[in-house]
């Protein structure tokens, strides 16, 4: 939990990296979440048509992958090093200290969120009503809240492995609580289709959820929009380069294509399950999906197993949100190191959580989001990437001394202001400025750089470089040698952690044998009353499992050969 161990103003070191297992499980459990339960809703609230959903979310998600892979990962693992000390190396202190906190605030709003979405399930418990509205009706909800984040900012606090490890072992579950709640509502939906008596062909499904879930409103929402949102739902975290902060402890840039488990099996699968979902809510609690929030969803659907759920796939969010806040934070001042401010950026993002609307309005505000933050992905790939293709010289700024890289702090300040200008104005929608915007950020900055000393040649840079080149090659002898080897082997497992593995998988297929048979007979009430059942047996299982793993593992490293100089 040391600052040290989390690497916040150094490069990575070569024994701390991170296999492709954990990522592929980080991404999983990231992305699905809590707030897919919201989001897939108020896709069917749109008025979006069946068709412009299914074919949108599939291009949109791709791009976000293609970003992910070709940008953000190979410039995290290049570099080593989180967003923030990345960008104080190019920008200077007094640009990072704003910037820290503008994207600290907003990852504290968009945690919030999660931290909300996962409360509204446990006040399912409580008999607190839905809590829609701006503000809370109730103050039993108030504190639920504060109870879910104080568990959530714990997470946060003991750092990337125990969140990595949280994820690998919730993901495949949580996965597959959205397609068993899917199955189960699907007869509902199915009922309420005239002219449909079951699905027996993909015809059959598109009529079912173009009459019943994604109903067409003819409104201003369309495909481009839907392929828009999906790509840019995490701009954040892969255009504006936010995920540097996790794949800095990737071994490979190739873990970035990790991302497709989030986004096709999250933002596409989780998307269309969760509008299934909430359609067929709606349709038994004989009211609007927009009066029901993500707990009673998922308690119409799973009963007890879907409280679990929406709490769970919150707490996946909501960790590694938090942590990247605290990272933003503490590059304000290193001295307070990471734990402290963690804990501050947990308390005010679980009062955030208080009030509902942080979710009920969470399409517009990752829109915003991404708007206020892309310049700076701009500049950041601009540089890295574009400046030694053109002559320029990397972190010239710095080389020259200065505090602030003026031209980067008015590429930002004159981007944000020109795409809220735009936005306001009605010229383009939210979903569609951003790419416009990153290619006049990265010509305007290119251009003002050039003015300002980027043309110029610095003893420095010489130097930075050499030892820059000397740390990459000492991290690629490591990868390649038998001290890495051994510590990714693994011994074989016991019986009584087999045992569990493979009653873990068992107990998953029992919960997808509940889902199936609600839809094929229209019980779902063996599925609300009786999921929860699987669902802790996997749980106790393959906690038992991953410990067991975990355990063999550490061993293995502490008899590993120290890393190369």
């Amino acid at each position: 939990m040391s600052t040290a161990e989390e690497f916040e103003t150094q490069a990575v070191s070569a024994d701390k990296l991170q296999g492709g297992k954990t990522f592929a499980a980080s991404y999983a459990g990231e992305h699905v979440a809590g707030t897919e339960f919201v989001i897939g809703a108020l896709f069917v609230s749109w008025g979006v048509g069946a068709s412009d959903i299914i074919i949108g979310l599939l291009f949109g998600n791709l791009l976000a992958v293609l970003t992910w892979g070709l940008v953000t990962a190979p410039i995290a693992t290049d570099t080593r090093l989180t967003l923030y000390a990345y960008l104080e190396k190019i920008a200077g202190p007094g640009t990072i200290k704003l910037y820290s906190i503008i994207n600290g605030m907003l990852f504290c709003v968009l945690a919030g969120a999660m931290i909300t979405v996962s409360a509204s399930a446990v006040r399912v418990l409580f008999g607190i009503d839905d809590q829609v509205g701006y503000f809370p009706t109730d103050f039993r909800f108030v504190l639920v809240v504060l109870g879910v984040g104080t568990v959530v900012v714990y997470m946060a606090v003991k750092g990337f492995k125990k969140l990595a490890a949280f994820a690998e072992i919730c993901a495949p579950w949580m996965i597959l609580m959205f397609v068993v709640g899917a199955l189960t509502m699907m007869p509902t939906t199915i009922a309420a289709t005239s002219g449909v008596e079951g699905i027996s062909s993909f015809s059959d499904f598109l009529t079912v959820a173009s009459e019943s879930i994604w109903k067409d409103t003819e409104g201003d929402i369309g495909i481009w929009h839907v392929v828009a949102f999906a790509w840019i739902a995490n701009l954040a975290m892969h255009g504006c380069l936010g995920d540097m902060t996790l794949l800095r402890f990737a071994k490979s840039p190739k873990y970035g294509y990790f991302s497709a488990l989030g986004m096709f099996i999250g933002h596409y699968m989780a998307w269309i399950c969760a509008g299934i979902m909430g359609a067929g809510a709606a349709i038994l609690l004989k009211t609007s999906i927009t009066a029901i929030d993500p707990g009673s969803v998922a308690y119409t659907a799973l009963g007890a197993s879907g409280i679990l759920a929406v709490i769970i796939a919150g707490w996946t969010t909501s960790n590694p949100t938090i942590y990247r806040a605290g990272l933003a934070f503490s590059s304000l001042n290193h001295r307070w190191g990471r734990v402290k401010v963690t804990i501050v950026v947990g308390i005010i993002t679980t009062i955030i959580a208080c009030s509902p609307f942080v979710f009920s309005g969470l399409l517009g505000f990752v829109g915003y989001m991404g708007l206020l933050l892309a310049p700076v992905g701009a500049i950041i790939v601009a540089e890295h990437w574009v400046f030694p293709k053109i002559g320029l010289t990397r972190y010239w700024s710095k080389y020259k001394g200065n505090t602030t890289n003026l031209p980067a702090l008015a590429t930002w300040i004159v981007s944000m202001a020109l795409g809220i200008v735009v936005e306001q104005a009605g010229l383009l929608h939210l979903f569609f400025i951003l790419i416009p915007l990153w290619t006049f950020s990265t010509v305007m900055y290119i251009s003002l750089a050039s003015l300002s000393g980027a043309k110029e040649s610095y003893p420095e840079a010489v130097e930075a470089e050499r030892i820059e080149l000397q740390r990459k090659a000492s991290e690629a002898q490591y990868l390649a040698s038998p001290a890495c080897s051994e510590a990714e082997q693994q011994k074989t497992a016991g019986i009584l952690a087999t045992m569990a593995k493979y009653a873990s998988w068992a107990a998953l297929a029992s919960c997808l044998y509940m889902g199936l048979h609600a839809y094929t007979t229209g019980d779902i009430a063996n599925v609300t009353q009786w999921l929860i059942a699987p669902t802790l047996i996997y749980f106790i299982t393959a906690t038992y499992a991953y410990l067991a793993k975990t355990n063999r593992s550490a061993s293995v490293t502490e008899n590993a050969s120290e890393p190369l100089a």
